[in-house]
Formats: C-alpha cells, sequence, structure tokens
C-alpha cells in the first residue's frame, strides 16, 4: 500500500504545478477518449469512463474539454487511437514496477520508458516478470474526519469491499474491481464523499526502503510519471512516513 498511498500525497504536492503545465488535462484527455472507445460513451454503463471523468471534474477539466474527448473515443469526432501497453521492471534496489501507457506510437513509448529505466538505475523486464507481485483493485480514498470512521467501515464491507485501511490522513477503502461501482454507489447514498477514486493495482507484499535507496526510486518513479504517454505507476516500495515526510517537504 505504502507505493501507492505515500505516492498520492507527492502528487497531491505536485498538483497544481502539473495542472499548469497542461500536463494532467492531457493525461486525462487521454484516458478519457481511451476508455470510451472500449466501454461507450454511456457513464451508466461504463464504470472507467465514469471514474476517470469524476478525476477530470476534480481538477477542474473544461466540460467541453471532456466532452471532445468522449466524442473521439466513440468515433464522433476524428481523434488519435491510443493503444494501452504496461512494461515491467524493477528499479533500484529490487523495486518491482509496473508502467502503463496510452501511446500512439509504442516504438516511441517503448525506447522512452527503457530510457528513463536505464537513466535512473533500473531495468525494464520482460512481459510477467513483476505482473505476478501486483492484484488490480478499486481504491477510494476518504479524509479522516470528514465522516465516522465506523460507518465507513459498515458501508464499505456490506458492499463489496475487500478492506478497509486507517492511513495517517485518509480512510483507504479497497475493492475487487467488480464492486468499485458498487461500493461507490453506496457511499453515495449514504452522503460519504471521497477525496479520490480509482482502479490500480497493489503489491502483495511490499519492500521497504533506506533513505539512500527510497531517494532513488522516488527519482525513477517521478521521471516515469513525468513520461506524457505513461498514466500510471505501480510499484512495491515501502517508505517509513518520517522519511517520506523528509524526502518530499520540498517537493
Amino acid at each position: 500500500m505504502s507505493g501507492h498511498s505515500k505516492w498520492a500525497k507527492i502528487k497531491h504536492k505536485k498538483g497544481k504545478t502539473d495542472i499548469a503545465k497542461g500536463k494532467i488535462f492531457s493525461k486525462l484527455i487521454r484516458e478519457i477518449t481511451t476508455a470510451a472507445r472500449i466501454g461507450g460513451g454511456d457513464l451508466s454503463a461504463n464504470p472507467r469512463l465514469l471514474t476517470v471523468i469524476e478525476s477530470a471534474r476534480a481538477v477542474n477539466m473544461p466540460a467541453d474539454n471532456i466532452e471532445r474527448a468522449i466524442k473521439k473515443g466513440t468515433g464522433e469526432l476524428p481523434g488519435v487511437a491510443y493503444e494501452e501497453v504496461e512494461y515491467e521492471g524493477y528499479g533500484p534496489a529490487g523495486v518491482a514496477m509496473i508502467v502503463r501507457a496510452l501511446t500512439d506510437n509504442k516504438n516511441r513509448t517503448t525506447a522512452d520508458v527503457r530510457h528513463t529505466f536505464e537513466k535512473y538505475g533500473g531495468n525494464l523486464g520482460a512481459t510477467g516478470s513483476v505482473a505476478w507481485q501486483f492484484h488490480p483493485k478499486g481504491i477510494i480514498s476518504i479524509a479522516k474526519g470528514s465522516v465516522d470512521e465506523d460507518k465507513i467501515l459498515a458501508v464499505a464491507l456490506e458492499s463489496g469491499a475487500d478492506d478497509v485501511r486507517n492511513e495517517a490522513d485518509s480512510i483507504l477503502i479497497i475493492t475487487p474491481p467488480e464492486s468499485f461501482s458498487t461500493v461507490k454507489d453506496r457511499l453515495k447514498e449514504e452522503k460519504i464523499e471521497w477525496a479520490s477514486a480509482e482502479f490500480t493495482k497493489l503489491p502483495q507484499t511490499t519492500l521497504p526502503l533506506d533513505e539512500k535507496n527510497a531517494q532513488k526510486v522516488l527519482k525513477l518513479y517521478e521521471a516515469l510519471e513525468e513520461l506524457d504517454e505513461v498514466s500510471q505507476v505501480y510499484a512495491n516500495f515501502d517508505i517509513a512516513d518520517e522519511l517520506m515526510e523528509k524526502l518530499t517537504s520540498n517537493v
């Protein structure tokens, strides 16, 4: 979990800068277009599309941008067809990593991802080399203190969640992919608001890192996320809270 929840804090701090660069918008447009192409433009029948649109609205993406991206995905407007690609590899200290990308040029993206791994002390592996260490999940984050924690636990487990985890400043609901929408619907019914909700891959076990290796891994992680075609990076690292705060205080 640490590789997900703790990195989310870094991304939150980087958020305003990324929005200013337009990087978040371009990545979300790729996601919306792809989700609409695969599952259609009906939000009620396409939970993946609904989830991405909720993320887009959370960063104040204009409604016109969202609508155009959906229409490009469904073919109502001309647009680029993005291919979903996953890369597997190892970072410093043997940290297992999966890089998910949406690209219109697989050869270019493969070269960029390979170069980034090598530049920051990692190496790109073969398909299947690390995927077995991760499970697909839905994850919903609720700000701690916004709702009674016992109520969150009851609603989540009754609606099909696998687990509810208590983090430093949030409550994380972990769901199987097929229960993700059901849990979100129940939370809405109970008027429980969440800070974020997304499909992800969680590691079965995590690898604790000391300061030296943590610095190296975070540099690689950030560099991969900065690539235009990369939409998500999953990793099995664990960094102690105090060390993470020290390393990200200037982010």
